[in-house]
This record gives structure tokens, sequence and C-alpha cells, in this order.
């Protein structure tokens, strides 16, 4: 697989009709065990509603407590078709308590652009809350258990193949190489040895960071520091077709589900 040579300078990918995804989110989880939350963003209007969007699929006995988010940067819309597919195929662990975000970015996805639409990149914005799609969406999460692992779905366009961060400060154990070898099957990986300035072995990252000497945080490091443990940021190279960026983010979410 070869990549498409088109990502110059940025995103130059195909696009989503976001609108049409999340109907089709919707007609996934109908007549199913899902709860969604839904909360209308202070700039939502009739004519253009915005909305911070989660699902929940609660299990009677649970036994792990598992947060997949996705769509929080505007040019990587294999996320949400990868959110999608897996609803679609409903293939969820029976032990296994579900909390989805399917869509964190709605205005960067219609813009296709990384930011939002008043120009905040989102996933720079867990430590002060400038923008109300954050807002909305830590608000939420206060309000849910904690999570056993959480799971940050990405694109990267100027990647040569799939990577994945972890963060596992308590040092469990690790996930992330049963996530590369299920995503090798699909997708090539990424063989630099620095990736977006981490070091890097056969397409993992183990950043070793100080949440309190961040001024800007991701949302994987508000979710390590309030939420999670455990957390993997997959990262699908957006350089190449469509169906095999879905495809390894299916793959890497589906790795860990079946290890649970």
């Amino acid at each position: 697989m070869q990549r498409l040579s088109k990502n110059i300078g940025g995103y130059r990918g195909e696009t989503i009709g976001l609108s049409k995804i999340l109907l089709e989110i919707d007609q996934a989880v109908a007549g199913k065990n899902w709860a969604r939350d839904i909360v209308p963003l202070p700039s939502s209007t009739a004519a253009q509603p915005l909305n911070f969007i989660a699902y929940r699929r609660q299990t009677e006995f649970a036994r792990n407590q598992v947060y997949i988010s996705t769509g929080i940067h505007g040019d990587e819309p294999a996320g949400p078709l990868a959110a999608l597919q897996l609803l679609q195929e409903d293939r969820w662990p029976a032990g296994a308590a579900i909390w989805l975000c399917p869509c964190l970015n709605p205005t960067g996805l219609m813009l296709n652009r990384r930011e939002n639409v008043r120009g905040i990149d989102l996933n720079r914005d867990y430590r002060h809350f400038q923008s109300e799609e954050v807002r909305a969406h830590v608000d939420w999460l206060k309000q849910q258990p904690s999570f056993d692992i959480s799971l940050c779905l990405h694109e990267d366009w100027e990647s040569n193949g799939f990577y994945v961060y972890e963060v596992n400060p308590d040092q469990q154990t690790s996930l992330a190489g049963k996530i590369v070898e299920a995503v090798a099957k699909v997708c090539p990986i990424e063989s630099a040895s620095l990736v977006d300035n981490w070091p890097a072995e056969n397409g993992i990252i183990r950043p070793k960071v100080n949440p309190a000497e961040r001024p800007q945080w991701p949302e994987a490091l508000y979710l390590i520091t309030n939420k999670s443990r455990l957390g993997y940021t997959l990262e699908a190279p957006s350089d190449f077709p469509m169906p095999a960026r879905v495809a390894a983010l299916v793959a890497g979410v589906r790795a860990v589900l079946d290890l649970l």
C-alpha cells in the first residue's frame, strides 16, 4: 500500500458529510442498549444546530469501563467513520460498559480544518477550556465514572503509517504491541524512530509527560489526569486511502476490546 501523496502542507484528502454520519450513528444504536446525551452548544441555532453528543452503553455486570472519542480535529474524518463502523458491527464485549464521543469538533469537520470555527485547536484546550465544545465535553466527563482505559482516535496527515501513543503512568500491562499487531494486518505501520518529536519504536510512542509542566493539555492528558490511568491515542496515516485509515482505527479499537 502506497501513500497517495495528496497531503502537501496539510490534509488534502476526502471529507465526510457530517450530518449523514451522525444520522447513521443514531440509526446504528436505535433499539439497542445505548443511551444518548445531547448538550446544545451556546452558539447552536435552529438553522445550524451544534451539539455535544455522547453515547453510553451499559451492561448489568460491567467488568471494564471503556471510553472512546474521535472527531476532535476537523481534518481527521476517518475517526467518525470508524465510530460508525464499530456501532454498526455491534461486537462489544459482554462485560464492557462503553462511553463513545463520535464528534467532538462538529464545526471543524464541516469546514475540513483542524480547529473549530473560531480557530481554536480543541485538542490543546483541556487545561484552560476556552472553547464551548471542550467546556461541554468536560462538564459531561465530570458526570461519568472513571474509565479503565481511554481510546482517542486520530489521524496524522504527515505520517507514513499508523502509530499509537501510550500514556501509562502506573505501568499497567501494555496493550500497545497488540494494537500495532492488529493494525499491521490492514495498514502500514510507521517505522520512523522519531515521530512528532517523540522517540518511537515499531509504531509505539511512550511520551514522558508531566501535566503540571504542559501549558496546553490535549484530551488525552486531561483524561489521564482526571478519568483514566491508561490511555491510547491511535493515529491513522491520512495520506492513505480512506478505507485503510478507517480499518486501522477499527482494528486498533477491536484489539483492545478483544483483550478485555
